[in-house]
This record gives C-alpha cells, structure tokens and sequence, in this order.
C-alpha cells in the first residue's frame, strides 16, 4: 500500500520534544565542556612549556571538560535522530545523508579529540609533574587539530544543511535559518583563528532545541484546544 504524504504544515505539529530536549541538553553540554577546556589548558607561553599545566586546578578543569564530552556526544546523536525522525518522508534525501553523515562524523572527531587528550593526561606524566615537552606538544597539537580543524567544519556542515532542511520544510524561521547559515560560516573560517567562537555551535544548538521545544508545546496546545 502505497505511504501517505505528508505536508510541511503536518511535519511541523509532529516534532517530537525530544529533538528540542536533546538539542538543548547538547547544547549545554558542549558549551560547558569548552569552557573549563579554555580554561583548563595554559595559554601563552605556558601552553608551549605546560609548566602552568601544574596546578591541580587546571587539571581538575580539563578532565571534568573531558568527562562531559561521552554525554554531550549521546544527547548529540539522540538530537540527530530526533530530527530526521521529525523531517521523514518529506526530507530531501541528500541533504539528509549530509546531515547524518556529518553529524556522525563530528561526533566520532570529537569522541577521538577527547581520547587524545585523556591520553595525554593518563599516561604522558606521573601525577604532580609537567608532561613530558614532546608528549605535550604531540598531544595538545593533536587534540587541538581534531576538535577545532575537524570536528568544528563537521559542525559547520550539519549546521548548513539543518537550515537549508528547514528552511525548506518552512519548519524554522527565517532568523534562525540566516542564524545557522552565519554559524556555519564561522565555524568554517574563523573559529580555528579566533579562540573561544568555536562556542557558536552550541549556542546555535541550544537556541534551536529551545524552538522546537517552545513550537512543539504551542503546536500541542493548539491541538488540544481544538479537539
């Protein structure tokens, strides 16, 4: 028996919350993570030496960073396939496979940056002393590379085809899809410059998860009222 098709209109009503939940619970997540990240690993001259790297206190802040990471991944992917459970049979199957296909990807590079950086922690220097200057630098490097030079491109890529997905379906405003268009730019030229706008991600994910979250309430609402 030949499926039904389903409009734009009907899409909209059928959102699941768990895509808006997913997206904000990432969205935090990840954000966190940066952060004691940032704060976490020297900077300056310190980041070259990691003689600042001593203090406990930096440390706690990165492996806390990095204890976050497995659950932000999980909401991410719960968020992915939340989405394309809501998108169905209306999506465009290219731009879907784009958007799988970089989601995925963004969490497998994220998951592997992290266990670079674990790895650094775990084994490059016994407890209460500086890495080892080679170790250090392969790892920060490397850890640096993944998440920034990788991950965050991935980022870039399912933040563009997400817009492009709803501004088609007409599930999503217009600012929120010149909003992801912008973060995807960003996130492409300028986070792997400027330190701290790798944070627009997840920004732009807590701000989406929030409009599902706040349409899907008002789309039941007026559901509800009308039967």
């Amino acid at each position: 028996m030949q499926r039904p098709t389903v409009g734009p209109g009907q899409k909209a009503l059928e959102t699941p919350r768990a895509a808006g939940l997913a997206g904000i619970v990432f969205g935090l997540l990840l954000a966190a993570a940066i952060v004691l990240m940032r704060l976490g690993i020297p900077q300056g001259a310190d980041a070259v030496t990691a003689q600042g790297f001593e203090d406990p206190t930096r440390r706690g802040a990165v492996q806390a960073a990095l204890r976050l990471v497995p659950f932000a991944g999980i909401f991410f992917l719960w968020f992915v396939g939340a989405v394309r459970a809501h998108v169905g049979e209306a999506e465009d199957k290219f731009l879907a496979t784009v958007l799988l296909g970089s989601g995925l990807v963004f969490t497998a590079t994220m998951f592997g940056a992290a266990a670079a950086a674990w790895g650094v922690l775990a084994v490059a220097y016994p407890p209460g002393s500086s890495p080892a200057l080679a170790a250090w630098n392969f790892g920060r490097h490397f850890a640096y590379t993944l998440m920034i030079g990788y991950a965050m491109r991935m980022a870039a890529v399912f933040t563009c085809s997400m817009s492009v997905i709803g501004h088609r379906l007409g599930v999503l405003p217009r600012w929120l899809t010149l909003l992801g268009f912008l973060t995807a730019v960003i996130l492409l030229f300028v986070s792997p410059s400027v330190p701290w706008s790798e944070l627009v991600f997840p920004a732009w994910t807590l701000v989406l998860g929030t409009h599902i979250f706040v349409e899907n309430g008002r789309a039941r609402s007026r559901a509800a009222a009308a039967g």
